[in-house]
């Protein structure tokens, strides 16, 4: 399938859509931006929220997918929402691409728990910051990669971010440690193009 665009996020919603586990009811994406990954979870998942804390997002969103039923688009934030619009536990699964590190990472991983069912799983992609040596070599490799990737698929032509940009505070190290120990026994792992996977099922009880 073709993408409408292409950039580091929507590279990886192809590894997102792979982690959504089978039998799932009920999915969540936070920080939907124009919905482009929520209308994906649509074709699998008979019920899906997307969630975006900026109004312009989700009226693009709607504009773009509001034509699927099984979706609902709401204009909330996963940190703080007072109306319960985005009601805990009861996710069978959520995914966060290029989310958390808009905010503390340990209040972004408990709150995200929350809202999981148990038994559910959560997928998040995350941006942080290199500091080692090491981290700089994989850095300088995934720009080349990156560069013959927009080469292929064409520039980055989607829309313009409704939310302003936040750098990441937290190195690859550092990001990796703290989800082990607020999500134990997570998965982690840094990809190559300036992004990592944090998979974590919460126990089913």
């Amino acid at each position: 399938m073709s993408e409408p665009y292409w950039n580091h996020n929507v590279h990886y919603q192809s590894l997102v859509m792979k982690l959504v586990p089978r039998g799932c009811g009920r999915a969540l994406d936070i920080g939907c931006g124009d919905g482009l990954l929520a209308s994906k979870l649509a074709a699998r998942v008979p019920d899906v929220t997307a969630a975006d804390r900026s109004p312009e997002a989700v009226a693009l969103a709607c504009e773009r997918h509001g034509h699927l039923d099984n979706v609902s688009f709401v204009t909330a934030d996963y940190l703080d929402d007072p109306h319960g619009l985005l009601p805990e536990g009861k996710y069978d699964f959520i995914s966060a691409v290029a989310v958390t590190h808009h905010a503390e990472f340990r209040q972004s991983a408990r709150a995200l728990a929350r809202l999981l069912a148990p038994g559910g799983r959560l997928v998040v992609i995350g941006l942080a910051l290199n500091r080692s040596p090491s981290d700089w070599v994989i850095s300088g490799t995934a720009q080349v990669v990156s560069r013959l990737l927009q080469l292929r698929h064409g520039p980055k032509s989607g829309p313009g971010q409704a939310v302003p940009g936040t750098p990441p505070v937290l190195s690859w190290a550092e990001t990796g440690r703290l989800a082990r120990e607020e999500l134990p026994g997570c998965r982690y792992r840094r990809l190559l193009l300036r992004r990592y996977l944090l998979v974590w099922d919460r126990p089913d009880q």
